[in-house]
């Protein structure tokens, strides 16, 4: 299964929300070839965090409330108002009757069934031989796959009203019996596809053996996306946004202050994702650099803008390439009897990943263990309590913090830590802790919570010029 001179294109949710915008841009424009291109698309804004659960508030959506085993039905309601999402979004594309129809009554096959079988798994539950929680992986699957699917149809939709050849390859495996591994699942939606003549546009969620939610939760469509380019042996992988990957955020240190970085590499992508702004999951970045496939990261509305390419390159000049920060959690662990003696560090490791709490970095020294960690405070709560139900005589604490930092391929020569330190400290901000590691793609400050926003205006002022307005204000 190998194309010749395609690309492997992904578009994320806010971006699908407006794709009406994308037909006179991304997809067809003034493109003389529309073809040789393959679309992963992710559901539309919005509807993922219906379906399971908002990412950035926690608040449940369908799945959350049936996990909860609520018998007041409030997933039921949940499920009617995904439904009356999906309709006006794919109104929001379409305006054909014929094409209405056909998404209507997709969306009522899908979530009918979806429907009918949470109740009839919550019936059978009723009786002591089935536990729920035995089903719930697969449910979370089942419901990921619908919002995919959905925009997958109105977007080919679109597209053939257009006047484009398009089609949509459905890999969610709706009421499909077969059990497959993801390669089996790409290869079987794939195998009588001929992108030189039809614009591919594929689901984001694949149903496959190994469980796309188990293994990577929210970053399931990255990895389709990726694992399509390297089996395809695609020319290049493109993920499309609403913005470009630049120094800093604009909102931040000012529109016309940031950079566009136009070149980087994959370590640096690696290093993002570590700070929560993820170029690409870094499992799917992987995927792309073991098999030599080049990343390119575009503004889906500015088609003629190359945008960023990542690929495996070093650079030849040392230079910062970007600035941001992280609210995070530090944890320390201070045991005065710790010194020479083995299995504190394995311990607390275990501890973290029983609770899925992501480390951004850590820190220690002969009786102190820290650990900068990403995560909800409730989970950091009950690291804390296992912590000292283990380590009865040791001194644990949590410290709401803030992490900065200065990335970029190659920061040797650039006094990147004693420079950002004497910037800081003319600025009156507090540096509780900063560290180099030894290879130099990234120098991290960590400073209160309140002082984020000016420590990452102060770096970038530092390593790009212009002072953020920011800055200059609380400076004044």
């Amino acid at each position: 299964m190998n194309f010749p001179e395609h690309t492997v294109e992904k578009i994320g949710g806010t971006s699908m929300s407006r794709a009406r915008e994308l037909v006179d841009t991304l997809f067809i424009g003034d493109r003389k070839d529309v073809y040789n291109r393959i679309f992963v698309v992710s559901a539309f804004g919005g509807i993922t965090n219906l379906l399971l659960e908002d990412k950035k508030t926690g608040e449940p959506g369908v799945y959350g409330l049936f996990a909860s085993g609520d018998q007041s039905h409030a997933w039921l309601d949940k499920l009617t108002e995904v439904a009356n999402a999906m309709r006006e979004a794919h109104r929001a594309l379409l305006d054909h009757p014929g094409d209405l129809k056909e998404a209507d009554d997709f969306v009522r096959d899908r979530i009918e069934g979806a429907r009918s079988c949470l109740l009839d798994l919550q019936r059978l539950c009723s009786y002591g031989h089935f536990r729920l929680s035995e089903h719930m992986r697969i449910i979370r699957e089942l419901l990921s796959g619908l919002g995919e699917a959905h925009s997958a149809l109105a977007s080919a939709l679109m597209l053939r009203r257009a006047g484009v050849e398009a089609r949509t390859i459905d890999l969610s495996g709706w009421r499909d019996e077969r059990e497959m591994s993801l390669k089996e699942r790409i290869e079987s939606g794939l195998q009588d596809a001929d992108p030189s003549r039809e614009i591919l546009i594929v689901t984001g969620y694949a149903q496959c053996r190994e469980g796309l939610m188990k293994e990577y939760d929210r970053g399931y469509s990255e990895v389709t996306f990726s694992r399509i380019a390297a089996m395809t042996g695609a020319r290049e992988a493109i993920i499309h946004k609403e913005f470009h990957l630049s120094s800093a955020d604009p909102k931040l240190v000012g529109m016309e202050n940031v950079r566009k970085l136009g070149h980087t590499n994959y370590d640096v992508a690696d290093q993002l994702s570590n700070m929560g702004m993820e170029a690409i999951h870094p499992k799917a970045a992987r995927t792309l650099r073991q098999a030599q496939v080049p990343l390119r990261v575009t503004n889906a509305f500015e088609p003629k803008d190359p945008g960023t390419l990542i690929d495996d390159q070093p650079t030849d000049t040392p230079a910062a390439e970007i600035v941001c920060g992280l609210d995070i959690y530090a944890l320390d662990l201070f045991e005065q009897d710790m010194l020479g003696v083995k299995g504190y560090d394995s311990t607390i490791l275990e501890i973290l990943r029983r609770h899925n709490v992501n480390i951004v970095s850590k820190t220690s020294n002969a009786n102190t263990i820290t650990h900068f960690l990403d995560a909800s405070f409730k989970a950091i709560r009950r690291v804390e309590r296992d912590l000292i139900e283990t380590y009865p005589n040791a001194d644990v604490s949590v410290r709401a913090l803030s992490l900065a930092s200065v990335i970029g391929r190659d920061l040797s020569g650039l006094g990147v830590l004693g420079r950002g330190m004497t910037a800081l400290d003319e600025k009156g901000i507090e540096v509780v802790a900063a560290q180099q590691p030894p290879r130099l793609v990234d120098v991290q400050f960590i400073v209160p919570r309140d002082q984020l926003d000016d420590t990452i205006c102060t770096m970038h002022d530092l390593f790009f010029g212009k002072a953020s307005k920011a800055v200059e204000k609380k400076a004044a």
